[in-house]
C-alpha cells in the first residue's frame, strides 16, 4: 500500500491506496466523487477527465499515486453550488454527459471548439450528440468573458 495526499474539489484527503489503482477508481470508491464515471474502460471517451493541477488529464490512464500531492477539480467541484456554465449549456442543448474533457479551463474552451468542429476531440461522438456538443462550448464562449467560463 501507499500513501497519498491529494486535494479533491478544495478538500484534502490522505488515503493508502494499491499502487495499481488507478485515479478514477479512487475518486470513485475512496472518496466518493460519482460524478466521474468511467466511460470505455479504453480511455478513448475522455468521460472520466478531471483536473489534476490544473491541467486535464482521463483519470483512468492515471495512477493515483502519480496524483500524490496535487490538486483535482472533479465536474462536481466545478458547479460550486449550481451548474458550472458549460454544465448549463450541455444540459439546455440536451448534449449527453461529455462535457468534462470540455472543461479543461479558460485557454481551453476557443480550442475545444474548434476541435469539436473537426471531430477531433476525444469523447465527442459523431452524430447528434457531437452537434449539441459543439452548440453547449459554443454558447459558454459566446455567454461570458473567458476569464469568467474557466472558473
Amino acid at each position: 500500500m501507499a500513501e497519498i495526499t491529494v486535494t479533491v474539489d478544495g478538500v484534502k484527503y490522505a488515503d493508502h491506496v494499491e499502487p495499481r489503482m488507478l485515479l478514477v477508481h479512487y475518486l470513485r470508491e475512496v472518496v466518493g466523487k460519482t460524478g466521474t464515471p468511467i466511460g470505455c474502460d479504453t480511455s478513448n471517451c475522455g468521460a472520466c477527465t478531471v483536473l489534476l493541477d490544473g491541467q486535464s488529464v482521463k483519470s483512468c490512464s492515471v495512477l493515483a499515486v502519480q496524483a500524490d500531492g496535487a490538486e483535482i477539480t472533479t465536474i462536481q467541484g466545478l458547479a460550486n453550488g449550481g451548474l458550472h456554465p458549460l454544465q448549463r449549456a450541455f444540459h439546455e442543448e440536451h448534449a449527453p454527459g461529455i462535457q468534462r474533457p470540455a472543461a479543461g479551463g479558460k485557454a481551453d474552451l476557443p480550442d475545444h471548439v474548434t476541435a469539436l468542429r473537426l471531430g477531433r476531440l476525444v469523447g465527442i461522438p459523431q452524430g447528434g450528440a457531437h452537434k449539441s456538443a459543439v452548440y453547449a462550448v459554443g454558447d459558454v464562449v459566446r455567454r461570458a468573458p473567458l476569464a469568467q467560463v474557466g472558473q
